[in-house]
């Protein structure tokens, strides 16, 4: 059984930049109790046109700085790293923290649904991966699928194009993708795109099943935590946001991200 003080340690959340707040916000909603820790790599970003080998050491850098906060569970808010660290991070760290990624409960979720085609829409690094496809026709053998790398998106809400023409015109020539053409459903399989889910929702005119993985995760976190006696029964507010590299253009674009404004502290790891 867990102590109270071991339940009452923060929630370290990391990202190759600031898209991850979209998972932070939603854990700050779904557990009002817990402490968060979050790291952003914005001298990296985006982990998308990285490596595998250099997604792995920033992530385990970050992990680390995250344990020296003394974090009782480590969230990998990005599907490049998820993809490309994870078990790394786990053969590393599994003895001082639990880990969740964003890629395991958004499978489960739509496995659970039983659809005939799908369609996934990610970095290169994720779509490269292959790791949605693998984990989808484990749970699912028959289930088609249509994955397609979409790398102008993540800058592009970034840099706060989204709602407007440029953006509309962007996501519908990703969409208008003929392999897209008779999905029952549609993965926005990175932490960005749940700014622009109402857009992709419109464009298939509410004919395709839209997911994106910021409620799931924070339900699997609070599972996670429950399972191991380690849900906080002490309401806390000091949440604490961290950027490697630091430009007002960040801090402008938070808000967005997060719901709300915060304060960006510059820790330069690196």
């Amino acid at each position: 059984m867990a102590t109270s003080s071991s339940a009452r340690r923060p929630i370290g959340i990391f990202d190759s930049g600031i898209g991850g707040l979209t998972v932070a916000h939603a854990l700050a909603q779904q557990l009002p109790n817990e402490e968060l820790i979050y790291f952003g790599d914005t001298a990296h970003m985006p982990y998308g046109e990285r490596s595998a080998d250099a997604i792995r050491y920033y992530s385990l850098r970050i992990v680390k700085f995250l344990l020296d906060k003394n974090c009782k569970m480590i969230v990998i808010a990005c599907n490049s790293a998820s993809t490309a660290a994870y078990q790394v991070l786990l053969d590393f760290f599994h003895e001082q923290a639990l880990f969740v990624n964003v890629v395991d409960p958004l499978v489960e979720r739509v496995a659970g649904e039983q659809f005939h085609k799908v369609g996934i829409i990610a970095t290169k690094v994720t779509i490269r991966s292959g790791i949605y496809e693998q984990q989808l026709r484990s749970l699912q053998p028959d289930l088609r699928i249509h994955a397609l790398a979409t790398p102008l998106l993540a800058p592009m809400i970034e840099e706060g194009y989204i709602h407007n023409n440029l953006s509309q015109a962007v996501i519908s020539q990703y969409l208008s993708d003929p392999g897209f053409g008779d999905i029952d459903a549609l993965l926005l399989a990175c932490t960005h795109y749940p700014l622009i889910r109402s857009d992709i929702e419109a464009f298939f005119s509410g004919s395709v099943r839209v997911f994106d993985s910021t409620d799931v995760v924070a339900q699997q976190v609070r599972n996670r935590l429950a399972r191991y006696e380690l849900l906080s029964d002490q309401r806390r507010h000091a949440h604490r946001f961290y950027v490697s590299d630091y430009t007002p253009s960040f801090a402008e674009t938070t808000q967005l991200f997060y719901g709300e404004k915060i304060k960006l502290e510059h820790f330069p790891i690196w």
